[in-house]
């Protein structure tokens, strides 16, 4: 669906025209029928690369090729449907309105407009605010109004800009479920977002983009895989053992008469050694899930942006 090759972005800064790279050789790959899932911090570089995507932005060097066809081609576009990170809407229209104006925008004919718009507006749960205008909706009314804007051409390519942003928990579930319900029709969706719980739940695949380069991309699975995997251990009449514990400088904590330890991988064989020759009773030992989270804190710890680099991004 998406082929990103070697994307580079400059732009020119201050009085002089200094050129920064916000982009530095971005690549990865959509396929079709997947939810791609593209994490970074504030000023990576992901709403550049969506704007490079959809033609809002002139990239400096790389190739982008959408549907096999390259993205500077026009016709791509009847098959893309995109909620900008701060959708901007004319106030003064209802949401029915907005949706009915969009539609015609995509060439869609009259009573199909009229369909898809009940249909939608059923979908993200705003049917009691069609006729309201938008000015007087909160952020999380424009939020649903904005997704679907993005559904209202029957698009093939999903590209969705922080799509829960501005949403109560019951809001996020339901467009989560609405995201999922696209993907069993066979639409491929490339989402952003800051909520990195929905990513793992919704994505196939990710990547994470730190200041302007991949740094990782794959199965959050086979990603999760590669993190140092922490455990933890309840130990039963373990208390003979603690100083020698104390010694490893690994978390410990009373729980009811027993001892919780925590520690990582390279500790892992030293604890065993101490509890075994304790004679202490080992009650339970299993690792401690990771999650995309941490992968995230952990390489944006390899990959701090100096001050001028979060300037540029915002």
């Amino acid at each position: 669906m998406l082929q990103v090759e070697n994307l580079v972005k400059n732009y020119k800064t201050g009085f002089l025209g200094k050129e920064v790279s916000v982009l530095k050789g971005v690549s990865f790959s959509v396929e079709n029928g997947e939810i791609f899932g593209f994490v970074g911090p504030n000023g990576a570089g992901k709403t550049t690369t969506f704007k490079s995507i959809l033609g809002f932005v002139n990239f400096t060097d790389g190739k982008i090729t959408i549907m096999d066809r390259p993205s500077q081609d026009v016709s791509v576009r009847e098959g893309i449907g995109y909620l900008p990170e701060n959708p901007y809407f004319y106030d003064y229209l209802t949401g029915e309105e907005l949706l009915f104006y969009m539609g015609e925008l995509h060439g869609i004919n009259r009573r199909e407009i009229r369909s898809r718009i009940d249909q939608l507006l059923e979908r993200v749960s705003m049917e009691h605010a069609r006729k309201t205008q938008l000015r007087k909706y909160s952020k999380g009314m424009l939020q649903r109004i904005g997704i679907a804007q993005a559904l209202i051409n029957d698009p093939q390519f999903i590209i969705l800009d922080e799509p829960m942003s501005g949403l109560d928990p019951i809001g996020r579930r339901e467009i989560r479920e609405l995201i999922i319900e696209e993907k069993r029709k066979g639409k491929t969706i490339l989402l952003s977002s800051h909520m990195l719980a929905d990513i793992e739940a919704l994505c196939d695949r990710v990547a994470v983009i730190m200041k302007g380069v991949v740094v990782k991309t794959g199965h959050i699975g086979d990603l999760l895989k590669n993190i140092e995997t922490d455990y933890e251990m309840l130990v039963e009449s373990g208390y003979e053992i603690r100083d020698k514990i104390k010694e490893l400088s690994i978390e410990i904590e009373k729980r009811a008469g027993y001892l919780v330890l925590r520690f990582d991988e390279d500790m892992k064989n030293r604890v065993l050694g101490i509890v075994a020759e304790s004679g202490a009773n080992i009650v339970s030992l299993h690792p401690m899930r990771k999650s995309l989270e941490e992968l995230f804190v952990e390489e944006a710890g390899k990959n701090i942006p100096s001050e001028i680099d979060r300037d540029i991004g915002r």
